[in-house]
């Protein structure tokens, strides 16, 4: 019996992107009622160009530069001990101090929530901001963790066994969000 090929559907093109990334930016703007003691921390690889890109956004609407961070939570994963192999540290970079900031983490997809815990456990490393809000460019679903975004670009139901790819210009030429499986 021969295997059928996963099915690949293109969930978002580059203008829904797009689209996406300029409403987070309203939408964080709006909550947070401006600027003033806004920072967004980037995980990377992904969740770094996608807060580039909304702090950009930000900057054309309000004309005002936001902080910006780059959060690596290698270290922080509760897989860590399971991994078969060294992992590849890259670096947390916080140029600035948190203590009492509006720290927006941004990611490209919202799963189980592991990640998201992993990166505010390396971002409480640095102090204490005034609160933590979660941007992400999917919300697949299936959370093992409470944790929920903020500001979502789009929610797209999910089985456990589909996987969802976000690819942008910087690291992978397209903007394009795919659902495979």
């Amino acid at each position: 019996m021969s295997k059928k090929p996963p099915s690949i559907v293109t969930l978002m093109d580059a203008d829904a992107v797009r689209r996406a990334i300029t409403r987070i930016a309203h939408e964080i703007l709006e909550h947070n009622k401006g600027t003033k003691d806004l920072a967004l921390v980037g995980i990377r690889s992904r969740g770094v160009y996608i807060a580039d890109r909304i702090a950009a956004t930000i900057q054309s609407i309000e004309k005002a530069d936001v902080l910006r961070g780059i959060v690596d939570i290698t270290l922080y994963r509760d897989d860590f001990s399971r991994a078969e192999q060294t992992p590849h540290v890259r670096g947390t970079e916080i140029p600035f101090s948190i203590e009492g900031k509006k720290i927006v983490v941004v990611d490209d997809v919202l799963y189980t929530g592991r990640t998201i815990r992993a990166a505010m456990e390396a971002i409480m490393d640095f102090g204490r901001p005034g609160n933590i809000q979660l941007a992400v460019m999917v919300d697949r679903g299936h959370r093992e963790l409470p944790i929920r975004a903020d500001y979502v670009g789009k929610n797209v139901p999910t089985s456990r066994q589909q996987s969802v790819k976000v690819q942008l210009t910087e690291m992978d030429g397209v903007d394009d969000v795919t659902l495979e499986g």
